[in-house]
Order: C-alpha cells, then sequence, then structure tokens
C-alpha cells in the first residue's frame, strides 16, 4: 500500500517520526498535569515530598509548573522532529540547495499567477524574446512556424516525412528550466560524421520522440516535459506546410529556405496548402490570452507562414487581448531590403488585414557605427522607426531601447520583457 512506503528503509522518515510521536506524548502528559489528571497525582506527590517544606502551600504552582514544562517540552520536540523530517525530505527533492526551493516555490506560485501571453513567430528572435519573458510568467504559449525547409530541419523533413523541429527546438530550449548542460545538449551541432554533421542534437531528439510516440505533436509535448518548460510550444499547424513567395517581377520562389537567397522585392508570399487547419490548443491559448505577441523574427519566413493558417489570423483578430507586433531591429538581406518599421506593417497589413495589431515596439536606441559598417557588409541596416507613418496606419506606437550591441545586434530579452509586462499592466488597468 502507498501509504507504508514512507517507512522504508533509508528514507529517513521513521526516525523523526518517533521523535514527534514522544514530543506529542509529552504535550499530553503536561496537558494531563495541568487538568489535574488523577492517574498522573504520583508524580506530583513524588515532586512534593521530594521538595518537602518548601513547595508548602506552593503546590498548585509546581503542579502548574511541571504541566507548562511538559508541554513546552513536548512542543518542541515535535517542532525538531517536524524540522528534520522535512529537511529528509528536502535533501531528497531538492539536494542542491535551500536556493533551489526558494525558486521552486517562486515558479510555483507567482509565475503560475502570471499574464497568459501568445507569442507567434520563429527563429531566433522569438526564442530570445522567450527568454526574458519566463522570467515574468508561466503562462506563455509560442505558436512556431513549421514553413523550415533548410538545413538540419529540412533534411529531418525529407528522409523521415516529420515537420521540421528546428524552431519548435530552440523555443523550448528558451524556455526551459533545466540545467546549463541541457540547453548545451540540445542545441550541440555534429560537425562531423557523413549522415550527423549539420544536425543538431535536440532536432534528432524531437525527431526520435516523433517516432516513437508515433506523433509529431506528442513528441514535442514529451520533449517539454524532459526540458520541463514553462508554458507549452505549439506549431501553428501539422500540415506538411510549405511556403512560396512572389516577387515583384512575377518570379516564384518555391521553399522558406529559397526566398532570402533570391535578390528581388517580396510582393507576397504563401502557403500550402492554403486551407491549413491550426492546432485547437492554439486557439484556445488565443482566445484566452492576456497579450498576443507577433514576432520578432524574420517578417516573411517566420511570421507570415503562421499568420497565412487562415484560422489561426481570425483568432487573433477576434481576442479581446491586446496584439503587438515587435519589429526587428534590423533589415533582413533578401527579405526585407531598405525596409522602414512602417513598411514591415504595410507588409502584415497587405497579407492579413488591417485589425492584427493594436501597438508596435520600435527599438529607440541607436546602432554604434562600427556594427553599422559591419552589417551593411552584408546588405543590413537598422530598421528607421518612422513613427509618424506607424500612426498614420493606426496603431499606438512603443518606442523603446530594447536592444543588445557585441558583435551582433539583437533584442535584450530583459528589455523586450520589460516593455511587454508593462503594456500588460497597463492594459489591466485601462481594463479596470
Amino acid at each position: 500500500m502507498k501509504e507504508f512506503k514512507w517507512f522504508y528503509p533509508g528514507l529517513k522518515f521513521k526516525r523523526w517520526l518517533f521523535v514527534i510521536a514522544i514530543g506529542i506524548v509529552l504535550v499530553g502528559v503536561g496537558v494531563a498535569v495541568v487538568v489535574s489528571f488523577q492517574a498522573l497525582s504520583l508524580v506530583e506527590s513524588l515532586v512534593i515530598e521530594f521538595l518537602g517544606d518548601l513547595v508548602g502551600d506552593l503546590a498548585d504552582l509546581v503542579h502548574r509548573t511541571i504541566g507548562i514544562s511538559l508541554i513546552l517540552g513536548g512542543v518542541l520536540v515535535v517542532l525538531f522532529g517536524t524540522r528534520k523530517m522535512i529537511d529528509s525530505i528536502l535533501e531528497a527533492v531538492v539536494p542542491e540547495s535551500e536556493d533551489n526551493l526558494v525558486e521552486l516555490l517562486y515558479q510555483k506560485r507567482y509565475l503560475k499567477k502570471g499574464p497568459k501571453i501568445v507569442v507567434v513567430g520563429g527563429g531566433t528572435g522569438l526564442s530570445t524574446m522567450l527568454r526574458g519573458i519566463k522570467k515574468f510568467t508561466n503562462n506563455i504559449t509560442a505558436i512556431v512556424t513549421v514553413a523550415d525547409d533548410g538545413g538540419s530541419s529540412g533534411a529531418l523533413r525529407e528522409q523521415l516525412g516529420i515537420l521540421p523541429p528546428g524552431d519548435i527546438r530552440n523555443c523550448l530550449v528558451a524556455l526551459a528550466d533545466t540545467e546549463p548542460l541541457m540547453e548545451k545538449l540540445f542545441q550541440y551541432r555534429f560537425n562531423k560524421g557523413d549522415e550527423l554533421k549539420g544536425h543538431s542534437f535536440g532536432n534528432l531528439f524531437i525527431a526520435t520522440m516523433s517516432e516513437v510516440l508515433g506523433d509529431f505533436e506528442e513528441g514535442v509535448k514529451e520533449s517539454s516535459k524532459v526540458l520541463a518548460i514553462k508554458g507549452q510550444v505549439l506549431p501553428s499547424t501539422l500540415e506538411d506546410l510549405r511556403l512560396s513567395a512572389k516577387l515583384k517581377d512575377g518570379k516564384i520562389i518555391s521553399g522558406e529556405s529559397q526566398i532570402p537567397k533570391v535578390k528581388g522585392e517580396i510582393e507576397k508570399v504563401f502557403i500550402e496548402p492554403a486551407d491549413s487547419e491550426p492546432l485547437p490548443e492554439a486557439l484556445t491559448a488565443i482566445e484566452d490570452a492576456d497579450l498576443i505577441v507577433l514576432g520578432p523574427g524574420s517578417l516573411y519566413t517566420s511570421i507570415l507562414p503562421n499568420l497565412l493558417v487562415k484560422k489561426l489570423t481570425t483568432a487573433i483578430k477576434k481576442a479581446d487581448a491586446s496584439k503587438l507586433y515587435v519589429c526587428n531591429v534590423m533589415t533582413q538581406p533578401g527579405e526585407t531590403d531598405h525596409y522602414t518599421a512602417s513598411d514591415h506593417l504595410q507588409a502584415l497589413y497587405d497579407h492579413v488585414g488591417d485589425q492584427i495589431v493594436d501597438y508596435v515596439l520600435a527599438n529607440s536606441e541607436e546602432v554604434d557605427r562600427k556594427l553599422i559598417k559591419k552589417y551593411a557588409q552584408e546588405g543590413a541596416e537598422p530598421v528607421k522607426a518612422d513613427l509618424a507613418k506607424l500612426k498614420e496606419q493606426g496603431v499606438k506606437v512603443i518606442h523603446e531601447p530594447v536592444i543588445n550591441q557585441s558583435n551582433l545586434v539583437r533584442h535584450n530579452p530583459d528589455k523586450l520583457a520589460r516593455v511587454i509586462m508593462d503594456l500588460v499592466i497597463e492594459e489591466k488597468n485601462n481594463y479596470f
């Protein structure tokens, strides 16, 4: 029986249970003495006889003192035994340190009550943002593109017939509550071997889990448990999604990985099958959300593939939650050459209509000149925050410094998360 498992040898449980029992007995005896329980009168008489004339009229005081002392002693023994019992349990459950327990309680109590945030996109931009948001809430749903057909994800997609796991893997790792070694393991990319070279361990793990369970969605869910992620990561659809782009010169580019390689202005992107169905869990998360965030990430190959799943976009538009678009910091060669922030927003409008966004977050911090020169060699430049044009497009503009500048220009996860949480708080205050 389950209740007897606590008495298994080696648990260090029985000894402290015995100590607690002794304490309870002492408390009971003390109470009995105080209320003059007859069976204990012998103890009292012996003490009084020993003290002789010293007690005299103080018999009642001695009587009460003995009882109270026994009660206090019993309480102390119970507390000591309870403390030791808890320590022995924590030693087994959280062996590293008490700080880990505090962090665990914080996550379970505070983060569990955090706002419900849905993020939509893919690529490194989305995973960067998730690293910041998870410090404020556990109620995160990442809806991730499955249009990738290049690199390790593309190879697994073609060879195993599964959805590309790469963007999902990045989001899982970003939301993970695991040891740093586990993160390194999932992000490790093999650089040797004809079959393994170029593959990441995390991609192979998700692919293997999907094969074992016979279902990609279940494979992602079980991988989430292994990494103990905060929130959930969902593919935008379980369809074998293919992304293509039509350039302004009329040329059609097939394949997500091929679109940035072709030099030309994109007129629109489209998916096949066009009537791809979203996951019911994704629709539920959108309906219940406090805030829906689009991006950051590649506009045409990470964000729009999700929004082209029609029912997903319809759900976003109908949702009561405010919608925020996080604009990229730098333009992307082959996709958004010379785009301003309003150009990014207009591309969203052109594909899914003008009710998809309430707010646009644009970086206000100047990029270092050395980094501008470095990016210029690759054909990229800072995205200009043309605030007046953005306001003309019917959105509220959040203009804040939200970047890191080292060898690369990237969103700072903590700064970005703080802006997002401030927006959630502001929206709730306006509601009430």
